[in-house]
């Protein structure tokens, strides 16, 4: 198989204002160590409540309160703001290729967010 393609998309990607902006806003945000460590918890905490309704359970009230607070928190300040916005575009364009890799190579793979 010619790998070429997968590395010409690689570079487009890296060469998108979305990557660049995703990179600038996210070397500023995580210089600060408290801000670092508040996504750290932020990320935790969004994985355990996905992961808990993903197997028809609740989150408990704790983990959701926490991660309400933190959210509240960073999404107060703009630049963590623009950066967590930023981190879900990529992350919804990642899919998107991932989707259409997996339709093209006709493969059934069970990812969140490929809408399979």
């Amino acid at each position: 198989m010619e790998y070429s393609t997968a590395h010409a998309l690689a570079r487009a990607i890296r060469e998108s204002s979305e990557y660049r902006k995703y990179h600038e806003l996210r070397d500023i945000v995580m210089a600060d160590e408290t801000q670092k460590a508040l996504i750290k918890e932020y990320r935790k905490l969004q994985m355990t409540i996905q992961v808990a309704m993903m197997s028809g359970q609740s989150a408990s009230s704790e983990d959701m309160q926490r991660f309400s607070g933190i959210s509240a928190l960073l999404f107060s300040k703009p630049e963590v703001k623009d950066f967590l916005l930023a981190e879900m575009a990529m992350q919804t364009t990642v899919a998107d290729i991932m989707k259409i890799i997996t339709e093209a190579a006709d493969i059934d793979i069970e990812l969140p967010g490929l809408g399979n």
